[in-house]
């Protein structure tokens, strides 16, 4: 069954659809996906999240009209991580070590890989709490800006678990080893001035005007061609695990290809022209 049925609406400019878990917005090039469990604090586990995520991604990657991505949640927080009782569950003699290393694999893991490499830049617009999978998942955007009232926890330690959706890779690599090493191993909650201190967000914004940034910036990263934003976010995520060599290489076939798009004509004749460029 879809996971975007008859209660999508839809118009030439906006596309909106309704999920048990996610809401999908589309206003032009820009969605807005907005994790809407308030009264568990978005949780990503024990529920219909990562079905609805993977679906939202594989729609984005199909629709080359979306040129950026807004990430964020209903409620007074961003995203809790895992659902407690879902720990509990998994906790139980019946339910095996290898059930769990599965549902692991199988579930949040297909989020991280997915929501890591969609080609299309997210950002996470981070209205709250971000605690343990949660804050990593924030960590799985490219652009972090958080609301004044922001916290942020790598919490898995206190739980007496480790990070099994891949924020042991993310986060050293947002805020350096020692930073994220400190965060993993005290489980402690840092605020948003905090997070900004530390590179973990680039912007801090009142909690009201939250959204209204987020589109701001999505806006100017939407003007530009979508080819040119999806191959350039496609080159740096290559980049994090490739030679410098390597890296050339690809980014040589990637500008081959660039240079023979009409966006590149376009945006050539509107400079010459002394004009803004229209893309398609």
């Amino acid at each position: 069954m879809s996971l975007f049925p008859s209660r999508l609406k839809s118009t030439s400019d906006e596309d909106d659809c309704v999920t048990d878990f996610l809401i999908y917005e589309q206003q032009g090039p820009v969605v807005t996906l907005t994790m809407n469990d308030p009264a568990r604090r978005n949780p990503l586990t024990g529920n219909s999240a990562i079905p609805e995520f993977l679906a939202a991604i594989d729609r984005i990657h199909d629709d080359h009209s979306v040129r950026c991505v807004i990430l964020t949640g209903n409620g007074p927080s961003f995203c809790a991580g895992g659902d407690i009782n879902e720990m509990k569950r998994q906790a139980t003699p019946e339910v095996s070590e290898i059930a769990i290393r599965h549902e692991y694999r199988r579930g949040i893991q297909r989020l991280t890989l997915a929501l890591f490499n969609l080609e299309v830049p997210v950002i996470a617009a981070v209205n709250g709490h971000a605690i343990g999978a949660g804050l990593d998942l924030a960590c799985m955007c490219d652009i972090r800006i958080a609301a004044e009232k922001a916290k942020f926890a790598e919490s898995f330690i206190r739980l007496g678990i480790i990070p099994g959706d891949g924020g042991a890779w993310l986060l050293p690599r947002i805020v350096g080893l020692s930073a994220a090493a400190e965060m993993a191993f005290t489980g402690d909650m840092i605020d948003a001035e905090q997070a900004l201190q530390m590179r973990l967000i680039s912007k801090i914004v009142p909690g009201e005007e939250l959204l209204a940034a987020a589109r701001e910036l999505a806006g100017r990263i939407a003007r530009n061609p979508s080819h040119g934003i999806r191959l350039s976010k496609r080159l740096m995520r290559e980049s994090l695990h490739s030679r410098l060599s390597d890296v050339l290489e690809l980014s040589a076939a990637y500008q081959a290809i660039s240079h023979k798009t009409a966006d590149h004509s376009e945006a050539v004749e509107a400079f010459l022209e002394k004009r803004e460029p229209r893309f398609d």
